[in-house]
């Protein structure tokens, strides 16, 4: 109930939002009375996410909209802005969503993976960011919410592309929380876990058996599970945001348990996935 106090009448603009945490995240908040705004790159995927939008709607007074851009070009995320701030209003709050993922070995990763990696999760949440402080700031109100994961947290085997994007993410977040707060505008930053979205199903082929090992000890949390909580614990004020129980376990045991011992443990579930693979064979 709290969350759809909350988030009732805001004008909230979601990036990624054709599809997957994203796509769930903005349906739940038509339920909730929000105005949304999509952005991502796939037209088609944006109307027909429009559609599942208009469906949920909670009142008849309630206004969606989307734009396709490409995030990761500055003046394309600033243009994004423009155009939800012409059509519905400032946005009240933001939720960067788009990202993609590509695991692998280190040294068969090819350089171009980390740059787009990077440029999709990091630098299009920079500079989505960037184009709604300024209105944020003179109106001493807003809400932005960055989507890292627990591999922003957590150096798992095989995401050294993935978790250094997620990384930079967790730590831009950390810094605009503080630098936003004498604003009046909140900062939260999610973790989820392994999501069962279409990107989860894309780097399945990709994953080292080492990685399976470390990530296959849990179940894939639905898209819709992750954007409740999202929602939910962004309605409270929450900075850390923890969709479902692992996430925040693994949270405090890679936090407050020595790294020695982290590391171990991460270690011996890489190696026992090495031993089946060499099994297989």
């Amino acid at each position: 109930m709290r969350a759809r106090i909350y988030w009732k009448d805001k004008i909230v603009l979601v990036t990624g939002g054709s599809s997957g945490i994203g796509l769930a995240t903005a349906k739940l908040l038509s339920e909730a009375g929000a105005h949304v705004w999509l952005v991502a790159r796939r037209r088609e995927a944006l109307e027909n996410a429009l559609c599942e939008l208009e469906a949920r709607r909670a009142t008849s007074s309630q206004r969606f909209g989307v734009t396709s851009a490409d995030l990761s070009d500055a003046e394309q995320a600033a243009q994004a802005v423009a155009k939800v701030t012409q059509a519905l209003g400032a946005p009240d709050a933001v939720i960067n969503s788009a990202g993609i993922t590509h695991p692998g070995y280190v040294q068969d990763l090819p350089l171009e993976i980390f740059e787009r990696l990077m440029q999709v999760n990091y630098f299009s949440t920079l500079y989505v960011t960037k184009a709604v402080l300024p209105v944020m700031i003179q109106r001493g109100s807003g809400h932005i919410i960055n989507i890292s994961s627990m591999a922003g947290y957590l150096g798992v085997f095989g995401y050294s592309a993935y978790g250094a994007s997620k990384y930079a993410v967790a730590g831009f977040s950390e810094v605009l929380r503080a630098e936003m707060k004498p604003f009046g505008i909140l900062v939260s930053v999610a973790f989820p876990p392994d999501t069962d979205t279409p990107q989860l199903a894309y780097e399945e082929p990709f994953k080292p058996a080492e990685t399976k090992a470390i990530t296959g000890t849990a179940k894939a949390l639905s898209a819709e599970t992750v954007g409740r909580a999202i929602l939910g614990q962004a309605a409270k004020g929450h900075f850390l945001i923890f969709p479902g129980s692992d996430a925040w376990f693994f949270y405090v045991v890679s936090t407050r348990l020595p790294k020695s011992l982290v590391f171990a443990v991460l270690d011996q579930m890489a190696a026992s996935g090495r031993k089946k693979k060499a099994n297989h064979f």
